[in-house]
């Protein structure tokens, strides 16, 4: 048996290879539609009910009158030191997007980036079965996959789902008078961020980890419901970020009451504290400049609103008379926090209102 079949000496902590962590790692909105403007694109197919031009959370193609394949893929540098944790993390968050769009998760594969000569077997190994845990979970198995020796750790998954076309929920199909429901609490990436800094206690590690690994199983039953209009979840790019995406893509303006909006314990106190993400920053700088904030919002109020979530909650989009069934929806699958945090209204002059 090699050495690195097991450990190697000095083994750093995960976090400390990556230079971003979870979603974070995300390139800001701004560079990335500035990178994209020019690409060539060729003609979608009518069968392609959704693909790039929405900001989608995956791409959605019709096979026949009742079948649509949905189809995603996401991965990320640790946003956390244990290895189980990472990969199970990085593998809920992937199926996510199968679930944002009313999917229901088919099989998975693994995408496997690792520093072969900086991290043991082992390690490598247990970020795999963390993966593979979260796919036991959602009733998928992993049915291959890539590997590469990387100079940072990165895992995650392409998923694959179904969804009947008529139940497909976009992030474009919002409309003026509906509700805003979030089904998570905001602030995992002041809490890696804390992690990183040794800032993390116990309590507030188990519930960074407890938050990031629940499946939004809470999907495709949300998506059968005639009120529910559009679904996205929340991740990279902030709830500022994921809210925008919505906004825009349906033409409407978005209302948050931002002292509705839940949020993981203690990350406000951290905030304060200038324990924010670079992410924060570069989300705001992407997009800032359409989104109208009280005249008193802090600015660590500001890092949380542009906040990257990794794994983070589903934000519903419903009539007002289906608020009550969300809720209901949420609450059986376990989702105790959801909140209503806005509403939508007729496009005014920025797409995302703060109050």
């Amino acid at each position: 048996m090699s050495q690195n079949a097991e450990t190697l000496p000095n083994e750093p902590r995960l976090t400390s290879l990556s230079h971003g962590g979870g979603c974070g790692c995300k390139i800001a909105p701004g560079v990335l539609s500035e990178i994209l403007k020019n690409v060539p694109q060729l003609p979608f197919p009518k069968e392609l009910l959704i693909g790039i031009e929405t900001s989608d959370d995956a791409a959605v193609y019709q096979i026949n009158e009742s079948q649509a394949i949905v189809a995603t893929t996401d991965f990320f540098m640790p946003i956390v030191d244990d290895p189980f944790d990472f990969g199970k993390i990085a593998a809920t968050n992937a199926i996510s997007d199968i679930y944002a769009m009313g999917g229901t998760p088919l099989f998975a594969l693994a995408l496997v980036g690792m520093p072969i000569k900086v991290l043991s077997n082992k390690t490598i190994a247990r970020i795999l079965e963390g993966g593979a845990e979260a796919c036991r979970s959602a009733g998928i198995p992993i049915a291959g996959g890539h590997t590469i020796d990387s100079v940072e750790p990165i895992y995650g998954l392409v998923a694959i789902g179904i969804v009947d076309p008529k139940r497909v929920k976009s992030n474009a199909s919002a409309k003026p008078g509906d509700v805003l429901i979030l089904g998570k609490p905001l602030g995992v990436g002041i809490l890696s961020a804390a992690l990183k800094k040794d800032l993390l206690g116990p309590d507030g590690y188990r519930e960074m980890i407890s938050n990031t690994t629940k499946l939004n199983a809470a999907g495709p039953d949300l998506a059968k419901l005639d009120g529910v209009h559009a679904l996205t979840d929340v991740t990279g790019f902030g709830l500022a970020g994921h809210t925008l995406e919505l906004a825009r893509g349906s033409n409407c303006t978005a209302h948050i009451d931002w002292s509705q909006v839940p949020l993981l314990s203690n990350v406000q106190t951290l905030a304060d504290d200038g324990v924010i993400t670079g992410a924060s920053d570069r989300n705001w700088l992407s997009y800032g400049n359409e989104v109208g904030i009280p005249t008193d919002f802090t600015p660590a109020q500001r890092a949380l609103l542009t906040d990257p979530q990794t794994s983070g909650g589903l934000l519903v989009s419903c009539s007002a008379d289906s608020v009550k069934e969300v809720l209901y929806i949420f609450n059986q699958h376990h989702f105790l926090g959801a909140r209503v945090i806005g509403q939508m209204s007729k496009r005014q002059e920025k797409p995302l209102v703060i109050s």
